[in-house]
């Protein structure tokens, strides 16, 4: 296992298979709240089901309805078990904020640097701890 020392904007325990894109993600539109996979037919990762998993991607993109979506996912249960960001994301964060008070559901989000970023390219599983220690294996 190597480690990673990110930033835990919403602190959180999850581990899981790592899902990696290098593409931004809009939620609105792009996830689907009912199903738990990228729905955005342009994305990489069309088709691909995220809930459950650790879901790295440099940050989110378009509407600010993406908060709901995600909130939409969580109190489903088909939202991703973490997020793991290189850019701070104040739509996400709202949306696992509410998700927390309103259903006692959450979801860690932690910021790394480019460089951490880079490491989990390619890594297949990550635990993700609530002081924003990340450790992944390839």
């Amino acid at each position: 296992m190597f480690t990673i020392q990110g930033q835990a904007l919403i602190s959180g325990n999850a581990q899981g298979e790592i899902i990696f894109t290098d593409e931004p993600l809009s939620f609105w539109g792009g996830y689907s709240a009912r199903e738990g996979k990228i729905i955005d037919t342009h994305h990489a990762l069309y088709g691909v089901k995220v809930a459950g998993k650790i879901f790295v991607l440099p940050g989110a993109r378009g509407s600010s309805t993406g908060s709901g979506i995600l909130l939409e996912a969580l109190r489903s249960g088909v939202a991703p078990a973490a997020l793991i960001l290189k850019q701070r994301d104040a739509i996400l964060a709202l949306g696992a904020v509410v998700g927390r008070e309103l259903y006692g559901q959450s979801i860690s989000l932690t910021l790394v640097t480019d460089a951490d970023f880079e490491k989990l390219r390619g890594a297949k599983f990550a635990r993700v701890h609530d002081a924003g220690v990340i450790e992944y294996q390839e």
